[in-house]
């Protein structure tokens, strides 16, 4: 019996589709089908690789073989949106053979996006014609991202690259430990080792682990209080702690106008914490990604350090 190996293009963009969407019948509809002819595709795609590719959840999701044919499938898209781009092509080709994405998904930490990233994609924007679809997602859970196939690239607290990844460091992140001059003085007031377990904590959301690392490597175990408020938000977590909620570690980037106005205090001055960021991308020679990259590293040597 003839075994057939290849993985026909129409079918692997067709995984994408379901992947991205979610279900199969915004899958059909992203690509003028019917939902029939997108489960006949995706079982073919089965067929052919022998293995389960997605599980059929809402929304769906690729398993580990799933995520090998998905990561197979945006490196073929964002290498024939370089070659139309480098052949002078519109991005759209044949109703029937529509063109590979011409964006680039990216998993970006909340911090990090609401401070100096967005700065690296206006830079980006004067440099070359370039889409980016940004994913928010915890620093220590966007590797997770690239491992799935669902980004290309990501600013990640990790140094170790995922397989098919390279990486280089981006600087730090420097949080500082504040509370409004009121809720230090009721809750603060003497030995922080002591006082923190018990004291109101802002969080990020239930991802967030911060807070309680602190914590824990102030009272050698200790967690960070269970009276806590879940804010996720940037601008949201600090006006949280800047009104009294509760004590939280704020971006330096934040926190410095609200020191200068007297809003917030250090209660443990001169105590940071710093998170290292790397920036993991595929190995592709792709002058898209290549462009992100080099704009990302600069922006972020301007505001990391």
């Amino acid at each position: 019996m003839l075994v057939k190996t290849e993985l026909p293009h129409d079918l692997v963009r067709t995984l994408l589709a379901v992947v991205d969407e979610g279900t199969f019948d915004a899958a059909a509809a992203v690509l003028h089908v019917t939902p029939s002819a997108v489960s006949q595709r995706i079982k073919a795609l089965e067929q052919r690789t022998g293995r389960v590719l997605l599980t059929r959840t809402k929304p769906v999701r690729p398993t580990e073989s799933g995520q090998v044919v998905v990561r197979f499938g945006r490196q073929l898209a964002r290498l024939e949106g370089d070659a139309r781009s480098a052949l002078g092509m519109a991005d759209g080709g044949a109703e029937d053979e529509p063109a590979g994405p011409s964006w680039l998904p990216i998993a970006v930490n909340a911090d990090s996006l609401a401070t100096w990233f967005v700065p690296a994609l206006a830079a980006l924007a004067r440099q070359a014609r370039v889409h980016v679809d940004l994913r928010r997602e915890d620093e220590a859970h966007t590797t997770t991202l690239l491992r799935s196939g669902e980004v290309m690239a990501a600013v990640t607290s990790s140094p170790e690259p995922v397989a098919g990844c390279s990486v280089r460091r981006l600087g730090a992140m420097e949080y500082l430990p504040l509370a409004t001059p009121q809720f230090a003085a009721r809750w603060l007031d003497g030995d922080p080792a002591r006082l923190l377990p018990r004291a109101p904590v802002v969080v990020f959301d239930r991802r967030d682990d911060l807070q309680d690392a602190f914590v824990r490597e102030l009272t050698g175990g200790q967690p960070a209080s269970r009276l806590r408020h879940y804010v996720p938000s940037c601008e949201g977590f600090t006006d949280a702690v800047t009104t009294g909620l509760g004590w939280g570690l704020v971006p330096r980037i934040h926190a410095t106008p609200r020191l200068r106005t007297g809003a917030l205090v250090e209660f443990l001055p001169g105590r940071t914490v710093e998170v290292p960021l790397y920036w993991q991308q595929w190995r592709l020679d792709s002058p898209a990604l290549a462009a992100v990259a080099t704009a990302v590293a600069a922006q972020a040597a301007r505001a990391l350090g």
